[in-house]
């Protein structure tokens, strides 16, 4: 008896937990369904009626999310792609290679990480400014392709891989880049899938970068976008920012499941045979 009691207390208390948390989520759908005048000055949290012209505003209007949505995708798509590329050979290079001042030049590597970001946006401003690739999204996929915290994590993961495999590809005569992309890369899906999901959630949802590197609207990626929305009276209108915002919050969320999924089955399914 005491163990059903127990998991409904805890079931109970994580129901609470996960109903608090998503109260937020839950007001910011409801309040994009409302009149700006309806959004912080109606004590109900239900709209009355639902105005659903806020979504079809935010999609046709004169400052439409169709683009916004589209330079966000080529940015976080882009940066994805590359961040995952270069981290996968770094990380086997620093694992798997042993040359002179490996372990030196890693610390020095990951000493990188100390600096805030904050600080390396003006040199990376008038970097980019010399190259005559500011107000491009260039600017925001560049700098993006290159992290220390993928670098780390693709390091410790093939650090954790037997030697052994790659010593039997090398007696087949398999040279060391298909050793890479055939053995070792395969089994490292589940960091991989771990990384997409982190690197896209941070250049879906980095604001300081663009507001520094893009200064052309027709180059704004969604969280520039979302400012743009105002009312008659040149403030924000709450209504058109909160459906905006639903909007912007479904594609981490799609890819969020979808990764998900793919990372527990090749969790679940790597390993040595």
């Amino acid at each position: 008896m005491r163990r059903p009691r127990r998991a409904l207390i805890i079931g109970a208390v994580l129901w609470m937990l996960a109903l608090a948390f998503l109260m937020p989520f839950i007001w910011m759908v409801l309040s994009s369904l409302k009149r700006d005048i309806d959004v912080f000055g109606s004590n109900s949290w239900l709209p009355n009626p639902p105005h659903w012209q806020n979504y079809q505003i935010v999609w046709t209007g004169q400052h439409s999310l169709a683009h916004y949505f589209a330079n966000s995708i080529i940015v976080a798509t882009a940066r994805v792609v590359g961040e995952l590329a270069t981290s996968s050979m770094a990380g086997y290079a620093f694992a798997r290679f042993a040359f002179r001042g490996r372990d030196t030049i890693f610390l020095m590597y990951l000493a990188t990480s100390i600096v805030p970001f904050q600080l390396l946006l003006v040199p990376r401003f008038m970097f980019f400014s010399e190259l005559h690739l500011y107000d491009t999204l260039w600017a925001l996929i560049l700098p993006g392709m290159f992290t220390v915290l993928g670098t780390f994590l693709m390091r410790q993961y093939f650090s954790g891989l037997p030697g052994e495999l790659a010593e039997a590809a090398r007696i087949d005569g398999a040279p060391e880049w298909r050793i890479f992309l055939n053995v070792y890369l395969p089994l490292a899906r589940p960091v991989l899938a771990s990384l997409g999901i982190l690197s896209f959630v941070w250049s879906w949802n980095d604001y300081e970068g663009p507001l520094i590197m893009l200064s052309s609207d027709s180059k704004y990626t969604v969280p520039l976008g979302l400012t743009q929305f105002v009312n008659e009276n040149g403030s924000l209108s709450a209504g058109l920012a909160m459906a905006a915002s639903v909007c912007a919050v479904v594609p981490i969320i799609v890819v969020f499941l979808v990764f998900q999924r793919n990372f527990l089955a090749a969790l679940s399914h790597s390993g040595l045979k």
